[in-house]
């Protein structure tokens, strides 16, 4: 009977994350539905949600056209490699910033943090010449190293914040019995950082796999285009083949959807050992 007026009292909150939540998934049921209708049917009137007839060609039609494929795995390697690339390097630098003294150390953080506050597309044209001038243009590998070294202020900035909360006792006790920072690093600190450096490897892997611009300005070789690119050749100057559109994105979507969910178990793993170890 005590529960009834906090119910009551809370319905219009949950009315309204309701609400939230059915417009935020609406345009994703919305895709779902017109990338299994052809091409004809996707702006009909009055429209379908459901598909009298849902078909699975727009997939196939998009996997198999406009060198897709090709680009699919372009945009892996980079994401990934970038990824890894990232993290690695956030981490060595937050453990840094977070444990040594060293002269300059707030100075040099707080540059850091200034490179957060510049936009990308501020420094896009630097950076083009940059890349021409080490000649990393129309190179997968010119996109890791810009994608590494614009994500490394953002997360070396969560990752220290996240050090720094960690007992120092446990790498006292490792310089006891003769262990290395380097061991430290490896064998304590980093175990003990995978929410963080989950949640640090899910946002760089998230923003490296959609990214459009750097990816439209520094590559010109077809063959060396990725994901978004070839998403974007499916609208036309005359008219855009939404059913491809849809389909693309959608398939798009998995890689992002596979890493997310098999990064999440470690995730929530780390908080519930943190939870109980106290």
């Amino acid at each position: 009977m005590r529960l009834r007026p906090r119910i009551f009292k809370k319905s219009p909150v949950y009315v309204a994350l309701i609400a939230g939540a059915l417009v935020m998934i609406f345009p994703f049921i919305w895709m779902i539905s017109s990338s299994l209708k052809p091409n004809l049917y996707v702006i009909e009137y009055p429209p379908q949600l459901i598909p009298s007839n849902p078909s699975l060609e727009n997939f196939l039609e998009a996997w198999n056209a406009n060198n897709f494929q090709q680009y699919f795995r372009n945009s892996a390697f980079v994401a990934i490699t970038s990824t890894l690339l990232s993290v690695t390097i956030s981490a060595m630098a937050a453990y840094a910033f977070a444990r040594f003294k060293f002269p300059g150390q707030e100075t040099t953080f707080y540059v850091l943090l200034g490179v957060l506050m510049v936009p990308n597309i501020i420094v896009i044209v630097p950076q083009f010449f940059l890349m021409k001038f080490l000649g990393l243009r129309n190179s997968l590998w010119g996109l890791v190293l810009i994608y590494t070294a614009t994500s490394l202020s953002l997360n070396t900035f969560l990752l220290r914040g996240f050090f720094e909360q960690l007992p120092h006792e446990l790498e006292e006790a490792v310089l006891i019995d003769g262990g290395s920072y380097l061991t430290i690093f490896a064998n304590v600190i980093l175990p003990l950082s995978t929410p963080a450096l989950a949640t640090v490897s899910i946002f760089s892997f998230m923003g490296f796999w959609d990214e459009f611009v750097m990816a439209l300005t520094f590559i010109d070789d077809p063959a060396k285009r990725t994901l978004p690119i070839a998403i974007a050749l499916f609208q036309g100057q005359h008219g855009t083949q939404w059913g491809l559109v849809f389909a693309a994105s959608l398939i798009a979507l998995i890689p992002i959807f596979i890493f997310f969910f098999g990064l999440q178990k470690y995730f929530v793993g780390g908080l519930t050992t943190g939870a109980f170890k106290g």
